[in-house]
């Protein structure tokens, strides 16, 4: 008997924990974003210093580079073929510093926790992300959402960027922080079941 209410007991649990798996607008935000990821070279004071310089530089580099474009791949495709360029913008900005670091830019699949961002809440998972690592990138990093162009625009018209590149406004009210707090857990249960799996 014990034994049967135990299998009852997981079902139901299971039942519930569906309810909260990335199946109501998840999966969009995913394909709808990429991110951008500065690591610093250390911790030091120095080295994230260094760190937010390198951001602000490539950021005044790409303010143009993604305008204009009405879906994620077109985005991701204009980045790729810019990937020497914001390279060789960072050396730059190191080398104006008097910093000899090297420098690897990347665009591709990056794995994040959740996280947030000027009241938007970001479900862990698999993003497309423009990767700037700075000497051992040991340091802390610095994120943002280069597309749509948070990084840019502002919070306050993160609706409308969103919108404007194909999400509904109930999917973007998915990643709200001050909507339903049952995102928020769905997102610490997808959060959990990644590190899971990642045993």
């Amino acid at each position: 008997m014990k034994k049967i209410l135990t299998i009852v007991f997981v079902f139901a649990l299971c039942l519930v924990a569906l309810n909260f798996l990335p199946v109501h607008g998840e999966e969009a935000i995913y394909n709808s974003v990429i991110r951008l990821h500065v690591i610093a070279a250390s911790d030091s004071d120095s080295d994230q210093a260094l760190k937010l310089k390198v951001r602000d530089a490539v950021l005044s580099g790409l303010s143009t580079l993604s305008e204009g474009c009405s879906s994620k791949s077109e985005a991701e495709e204009k980045l790729a073929s810019q990937l020497d360029e914001i390279r060789a913008v960072a050396l730059e900005t190191l080398a104006a510093e008097g910093c000899d670091c090297q420098v690897s830019v990347s665009l591709g699949k990056e794995k994040y926790p959740q996280k947030s961002y000027d009241g938007v809440c970001f479900p862990a998972g698999e993003y497309t992300s423009l990767r700037i690592v700075i000497g051992e990138g040991e340091g802390k990093n610095w994120w943002c959402v280069l597309f749509p162009q948070l990084c840019l625009a502002g919070a306050k018209n993160a609706e409308a960027a969103f919108v404007e590149v194909g999400l509904t406004p109930e999917q973007y009210r998915v990643i709200t922080e001050t909507d339903e707090p049952k995102y928020k857990l769905r997102f610490k249960i997808i959060d959990i079941i990644g590190e899971m799996g990642g045993n």
